[in-house]
C-alpha cells in the first residue's frame, strides 16, 4: 500500500452524511458515471494527506487510502440511523 495519498473530499448534495474521497491530482477520473449521477455536484470540503496513522472521524483510514488505490475513489456512506 501507498504510503501517502493526497486527496481531496466531496460532500453530496443529496444524502446528509456522504462523502468521496478521490485522488486530488485526478479527482473524477476513475469514478463511474452512475456513482457521479446518484451523488449529485460534489461539493468540495477540504483536502488531506492520508497515512497510515492518521485517524478520521467516521471511517478507517486505511480502507480510504484502499479504496482509493484499488478503485480510484472511497465512498463513504452516512452512518447508520437507528431504528427507534
Amino acid at each position: 500500500m501507498t504510503e501517502k495519498i493526497m486527496c481531496s473530499v466531496y460532500r453530496s448534495p443529496k444524502k446528509e452524511g456522504m462523502y468521496i474521497y478521490v485522488p486530488k491530482q485526478e479527482p473524477f477520473e476513475q469514478v463511474p458515471e452512475a456513482l457521479l449521477q446518484s451523488f449529485g455536484t460534489p461539493g468540495h470540503v477540504m483536502d488531506l494527506l492520508l497515512t497510515a496513522d492518521r485517524s478520521l472521524a467516521r471511517v478507517d483510514v486505511k480502507l480510504v487510502m484502499q479504496g482509493i488505490q484499488q478503485n480510484g475513489y472511497y465512498l463513504q456512506m452516512p452512518p447508520h440511523e437507528g431504528l427507534f
